[in-house]
């Protein structure tokens, strides 16, 4: 009777198993298959598949690729999360070409705007001045505030992800123009308050430019007003310093104090030291840095892999002759008295601002890359001294005829900075990346001017050549340092890792094959290597090849006054 007991058990079993429904196979939009997976966090890479539905991460681990709606076969190459770049000026690039394609070639899902300045708050004043000085890139203004210029952007149709802080000399400019002279009390309370909007837009923090007019007219205690209204929502402050040459301990104490005193993370924008006699500094500085640390301040910063730096003539002149704007610089040039006031200041170290004509050594370390006069653009890619032996005038001279005759700041390189310098930066583990460059594309209008190549290479060029080629630093830790470093000290939710849950912004490459093309002579060449890049779960990059797709999205920080309501 047992034995009858147990097999009518064991039938019925076997027939409820199979009655029971089957449980579907998780399916896939994108499968990632059997690349080394390196997660951001600079742990080392493990071979696998990663799994991605809809915007969004959800496995890792081994998957089916019959899974998957696309199957990207990642055999030989490395998964990373998506490079964030810490210093984009692609605010107008993307404009023109929503693909960014310099920065997409290289892996890059996230670029980082406001250096010193940034799409918004405006004023009509300061729209009208921004449509007045447009060159080769013309765009109506149809926005105010800077969170309205980023749901603009992304309305548009981007290939990438933005995101940006509110410029402190924006602010500025809104409340006093050009002025030199420190706010009102009452001027300075409407700074912050146009700073905690920006919060509540979803900017990053607050961002000073200050060897640049009018940023150099601010004081530092007025940027520990603007860094502390950032501070009540979690924002940070960054900076590129008073000084990264004469006087780069100075700077560096005042952007110490200003995190100590406001109650903020700071950062370093290019974290460098221009000009020969200041290559030395480099223990000092960073014994600095390492202090505040130690005292607990959170104290970080950004570069590019580059000895050559990129601005405008304006940082060859002084800031009092750039009171007022573009307009009221050129009107002072012309007075025979200023002109040659100004001549003597550029020849020697800057007395409250940085002599970037001084401190390159010589016009030959002096290349201009960028005009807005079409009359003199065959003088692109020239050095200050070739264009000076041409017109029979001395380099000083030629800079202030220049900004005359192209009514403009004129883009310029200046090789300022050391290889051994450069390297040792690299190995800092608090230094993540940043182009300090558009998004570009070698055609249509961007071909007008030429450019500096950290446009088309700093990403590629730190994995390629400082990490393949000069293993200066490991693979694991620069991926780390592209993705994960600047989301944490960003403080973005759900990016910078390859983790499911996370945004699906991920690139693939080949490490044996990586590499920047871009040169000095030829800079407008892509980077090569890169054969995938999913944006938002969506492929912007395919076998090497832009896809067109805009799923580029507003990446918003940590005070946006909607996470809530969208998460």
């Amino acid at each position: 009777m047992r034995s009858f007991l147990r097999a009518l058990l064991l039938s019925l079993f076997s027939t409820a198993i199979c009655a029971a429904p089957a449980v579907p196979a998780q399916h896939y939009d994108i499968v990632i298959s059997g690349g080394t997976v390196i997660d951001g966090t600079g742990s080392p890479g493990v071979q696998t598949d990663l799994g991605i539905v809809g915007q969004h991460i959800v496995k890792i681990g081994h998957i089916d690729p019959r899974q998957a709606t696309t199957n990207i076969d990642a055999r030989g190459k490395v998964v990373s999360p998506g490079f964030i770049n810490m210093l984009s000026w692609a605010v107008e690039s993307l404009m023109v070409d929503g693909r960014g394609m310099s920065d997409l070639k290289q892996g890059v899902t996230l670029e980082v705007f406001g250096e010193g300045n940034s799409m918004g708050p405006l004023t009509p004043a300061m729209k009208a001045e921004m449509i007045r000085q447009q060159a080769d890139f013309k765009f109506k203004i149809p926005w105010t505030t800077l969170g309205e210029y980023l749901d603009f952007m992304a309305d548009k149709g981007i290939s990438l992800n933005i995101a940006s802080f509110v410029g402190a000399e924006t602010v500025r400019v809104h409340e006093l123009a050009y002025a030199n002279r420190k706010p009102t009390a009452e001027e300075l309370a409407r700074m912050q308050e146009l700073v905690r909007v920006g919060m509540r837009e979803g900017a990053l923090g607050v961002g000073s430019a200050l060897i640049y007019a009018p940023g150099t007219f601010a004081d530092t205690d007025e940027l520990i007003a603007l860094a502390r209204a950032a501070a009540e929502y979690h924002g940070r402050y960054i900076s590129h310093m008073r000084s990264e040459g004469d006087h780069v301990e100075a700077a560096i104490d005042e952007l110490i104090r200003i995190a100590r005193e406001a109650g903020i993370g700071a950062e370093m924008y290019h974290m460098k030291l221009g000009g020969k006699d200041n290559w030395g500094k480099f223990d000092a500085v960073t014994k600095r840095i390492a202090d505040a640390q130690q005292a607990g301040l959170d104290v970080t910063g950004n570069m590019y892999p580059y000895t050559a730096g990129a601005t405008g003539l304006d940082a060859s002149m002084p800031s009092w002759v750039q009171e007022g704007g573009l307009e009221a610089w050129i009107g002072r040039l012309k007075d025979p008295a200023t002109r040659e006031r100004v001549l003597v200041e550029m020849q020697k170290p800057g007395e409250g601002w940085e002599n970037l004509f001084y401190a390159a050594g010589s016009a030959d370390n002096i290349m201009l890359v960028g005009f807005k006069n079409p009359k003199l653009r065959d003088l692109t890619g020239k050095t200050l001294t070739e264009v000076a032996t041409l017109r029979g005038k001395s380099p000083a001279e030629t800079a202030i005829d220049l900004v005359i005759e192209d009514d403009s700041r004129v883009d310029t390189m200046y090789f300022l900075m050391s290889e051994e310098n450069v390297r040792r930066t690299l190995q800092l583990p608090y230094v993540a990346f940043g182009s300090d460059a558009e998004a570009a594309a070698p055609e249509g209008v961007f071909l007008t001017t030429s450019t500096h190549p950290r446009a088309y290479g700093t990403f590629a060029r730190v994995l390629g050549h400082y990490v393949r080629d000069e293993k200066v630093l490991s693979l694991p830790e620069a991926i780390r340092r592209m993705s994960a470093l600047p989301a944490k000290n960003l403080k973005l939710r759900q990016r910078g890792m390859l983790k499911p849950g996370y945004y699906a912004d991920i690139v693939v490459f080949d490490p044996a094959t990586i590499a920047d093309t871009s040169t000095y002579a030829k800079p407008m060449q892509y980077a090569v290597g890169v054969s995938d890049v999913i944006v938002n779960g969506t492929a912007a990059l395919r076998n090497g090849m832009a896809t067109g797709a805009q799923s580029g999205q507003v990446v918003r920080g940590p005070g946006w006054s909607g996470w809530k309501k969208a998460h």
